[in-house]
């Protein structure tokens, strides 16, 4: 396939189904030369992340099953190893391919096996664990090559030194004059030992003229920067990494939504998408879009920031996609985006509130996983008054394992001191923020993905029944269905407003009454809601791994809608 028809091919899939959609469009040059230069089945090639991974799902024998990208028992968004041998690692999560590519390698030098490759971001080479896959390089294995993607875009735009310095790597201007003339001679030698000798000249004109030699300091040999939509010179790049005995760094610059005008103005806007229309760009449907619970919290942080200077907020690269692109716009002096390093970001929380400051982290659920020993040495320990707001908490869908935020109940039920609520609309988020930022201890606000209820969320029936049967104790997010099961099965509904402390006195109170405590919960039944108060039945996600799908499709699946947990419950109420 040529790389239009496979940017065609991710285009269809995408604007059907949504998708990531600018990161892979700007690396399907990049896939198709991996291909050809690496043995897919045999050599190890490890993306970080796996967003941009979407031509090389096509190019490894998927591309007649690519049309069912993120649909129910589909194609993944993300490389999967049950999916196919050429997908080497799971890879949902930024930071990690560098030190998975590793173990590969060291598991090859005293077992055999191909070649281990890590395909990493300009951003995610930032993550604390990218820096120490680097710093053990030349300790762990011989041999391992590093292709960095550069791109010059995480999820929002990057930050940092490490950023400056690759964009003072590829503007350099007397470089690239001497590059530009040395890189055509050099593609017109087709003999090997000559394209050694080219890239070796090279290596000597980058130390000359930019003064700095980063990945030589860490044992690893430079290549590049090389244009990643130029397929010759990324044949030819590879190839030379592929041979040389050391380990390699081969820099692409990449253009993300490279091919597709709109995604090519907007990377940002065009990272993630829902369906569109390829003609115009413009999403599917004609309904204006709704509220989201991200701008919700976006603009109650900034009316309570208005009103006392000591409120930061921070991210992870995600200052869009949390709603804090307003908030980093008015109070440009009290936002910190840390880049994909979230470890950081809540150590570097902790020593804000210890200086006196009330630091709001947002972060979505399944990326707050990744500093949960920060979140308990670092804050729960001195009870510092941090807050978490946690977006996309509970199933989300689409995305699939890596992505699905069903653990953070679970993980931080356990750490001493800390609170954890879930609000059931747009109101109850403001009240809940409130208490958040007047409490001495840190708190977690974890609420899920999609419209927020702008007004107070349906209430059990006007007339309850005189005996119920059960008390359904629901998450914020899950409350309107805990309502609608009430009014249909013979109970009443309870706003499970506080997961931690919850409310033993109204627990106590309806056990006494002879009522059977339910639980239902956006969140894994292992650890969760449904276990802290000793649920008779609990409804939640169960102990496996859910798969992508829409939300609706995998709730039906594992016996989570509204008459599948009625027809569950009927055992209760025949029996009361």
């Amino acid at each position: 396939m040529t790389a239009d028809e496979i940017r065609a091919a991710i285009l269809s899939a995408a604007s059907r189904h949504g998708g990531h959609l600018a990161s892979s469009l700007g690396a399907v040059e990049l896939s198709m030369a991996l291909a050809e230069v690496f043995d897919p089945e045999r050599d190890r090639i490890v993306w970080d992340v796996g967003h941009q991974a979407y031509a090389w799902k096509i190019l490894t024998g998927r591309a007649d099953r690519f049309d069912t990208l993120r649909t129910l028992d589909g194609i993944s968004g993300f490389p999967s190893p049950a999916e196919s041998p050429c997908d080497a690692a799971v890879a949902g999560h930024a930071g990690v391919a560098l030190s998975v590519a590793e173990g590969f390698a060291a598991a090859r030098d005293r077992i055999g096996g191909g070649h281990a490759v890590a395909v990493v971001g300009d951003s995610s080479l930032v993550n604390g664990t990218s820096f120490e896959a680097l710093n053990n390089c030349v300790a762990a294995t011989g041999k391992v090559i590093l292709v960095l993607n550069d791109n010059g875009m995480s999820i929002s735009k990057p930050t940092g030194s490490f950023s400056r310095f690759l964009g003072r790597l590829i503007s350099g201007v007397r470089y690239n004059r001497v590059k530009a003339a040395a890189e055509k001679a050099g593609h017109a030698m087709r003999l090997t030992f000559l394209r050694n000798a080219y890239h070796a000249l090279e290596t000597r004109l980058k130390s000359l003229f930019l003064g700095s030699r980063y990945f030589e300091q860490f044992g690893m040999r430079y290549i590049g920067p090389v244009d990643g939509h130029d397929l010759k010179a990324l044949r030819a790049a590879l190839t030379v990494a592929r041979d040389d005995k050391r380990s390699v760094v081969v820099h692409v610059v990449t253009k993300k939504g490279k091919g597709y005008a709109p995604a090519e103005a907007d990377p940002t806007s065009w990272h993630g998408v829902g369906a569109f229309d390829v003609a115009t760009g413009r999403p599917a449907g004609a309904s204006a879009p709704r509220r989201g619970w991200s701008e919700a919290f976006g603009d109650a942080l900034i009316e309570r920031a208005a009103a006392d200077d000591r409120i930061v907020a921070l991210t992870a690269g995600m200052k869009d996609g949390t709603g804090l692109a307003g908030f980093a716009q008015r109070f440009p002096g009290r936002f910190f985006d840390v880049g994909i390093s979230e470890g950081h970001m809540v150590a570097f929380a902790a020593g804000l509130a210890a200086g006196g400051m009330k630091p709001v982290v947002a972060v979505y659920s399944t990326f707050l996983q990744r500093a949960v020993d920060q979140v308990m040495h670092d804050v729960c320990i001195s009870s510092l008054p941090v807050v978490f707001c946690v977006d996309r908490a509970g199933v989300v869908g689409a995305d699939g394992v890596t992505h699905q935020g069903v653990y953070d109940i679970a993980m931080l039920r356990t750490l001493p001191n800390m609170t954890i609520c879930e609000p059931k609309d747009e109101a109850d988020f403001a009240a809940l923020l409130d208490e958040a930022l007047a409490r001495r201890g840190p708190t977690v606000i974890r609420y899920p993905r999609g419209a927020v209820a702008a007004a107070a969320s349906p209430q059990p029936p006007r007339t309850p029944p005189d005996r119920p049967a059960f008390a359904i104790w629901a998450t914020g997010g899950w409350y309107a269905k805990a309502c609608a099961v009430a009014e249909a099965a013979g109970g009443v509904a309870v706003h499970a407003r506080y997961i931690k402390p919850f409310d033993a006195k109204l627990l106590a109170e309806q056990r006494a009454a002879g009522m059977k405590i339910v639980s239902l919960e956006n969140a894994a039944v292992a650890g969760g809601l449904g276990e802290a108060i000793g649920a008779d039945v609990k409804f939640g996600w169960p102990d496996v791994f859910i798969p992508h799908g829409t939300q609706a499709e995998l709730e039906r699946r594992y016996g989570l809608d509204v008459d599948a947990i009625v027809a569950a419950l009927k055992p209760l109420t025949t029996n009361h």
